[in-house]
């Protein structure tokens, strides 16, 4: 059975939360849903500082589809060259640009089944395009979300769909926005893989993993006994 934090617990963690990350939104820097999309696709495997650094000249010289999607992906790489993936990125980033052209007026869609149909948008791709873009509730689920929630006993499981669908289920749905930003704040700031500052956390007295594993247990120990940190979506971000 699912090792879940009891209800009143689930509460006073994303009290503590919102109370210490509230008001955080994105590390991307973005002014539009098609700049935010790009952005999505390019930080896979990257960090949002790298990409910002990457997209504040790109978007400036190419501010839309038409014009990004007027390049050949070889035009394209030097644009994105500090990212990894350069030449998938760059394929997949020309490819949505023409589709966005042709099947949707060059407008980003607000529409799952349409995000993930784009070149290399896939379920976490589309759910921060519609949470952050068009405030449609969503968890998306990235290393952080996963390692994060999975620690502090708001999920219990080995994947990212399944940790997803936990979410959707352990927290209320007029949070899952909010507190998909909190986990990522918390895992960048506190709980990090591999070694989590648990002498720093304000929500130990909570959390499955500093309270299973104990204050002192190894990071090694705890990398080659649970999931977290592991997971790793295949195919499509």
């Amino acid at each position: 059975m699912p090792s879940f934090l009891p209800p009143a617990a689930r509460k006073r963690v994303l009290a503590a939360l919102g109370e210490r990350y509230g008001g955080r939104g994105s590390g991307l820097d973005y002014r539009n849903p098609f700049e935010l999309l790009v952005a999505v696709i390019l930080s896979a495997q990257s960090t949002d500082k790298m990409v910002n650094v990457v997209t504040r000249p790109l978007f400036d010289a190419l501010p839309g589809p038409a014009e990004i999607g007027a390049l050949t992906p070889e035009a394209l790489v030097p644009w994105i060259a500090k990212i990894g993936l350069t030449n998938t990125k760059a394929k997949h980033i020309v490819a949505t640009c023409r589709l966005l052209l042709e099947h949707h007026g060059g407008e980003v869609p607000c529409d799952y089944e349409a995000l993930v149909a784009l070149p290399g948008v896939g379920r976490k791709t589309a759910n921060v395009v519609l949470s952050n873009a068009f405030a449609v509730p969503a968890i998306p689920v990235d290393t952080h979300v996963y390692r994060v929630s999975n620690r502090l006993g708001l999920a219990d499981h080995g994947t990212v769909d399944g940790t997803e669908q936990q979410l959707m289920k352990n927290l209320p749905r007029e949070l899952w926005s909010e507190a998909h930003h909190w986990l990522i704040w918390h895992g960048r700031e506190i709980c990090k893989a591999p070694s989590p500052k648990c002498d720093a956390c304000f929500l130990t007295e909570a959390c499955h993993y500093y309270n299973r594993r104990g204050k002192w247990a190894s990071a090694e120990a705890v990398a080659g006994e649970h999931p977290v940190g592991k997971a790793k979506a295949k195919g499509r971000a």
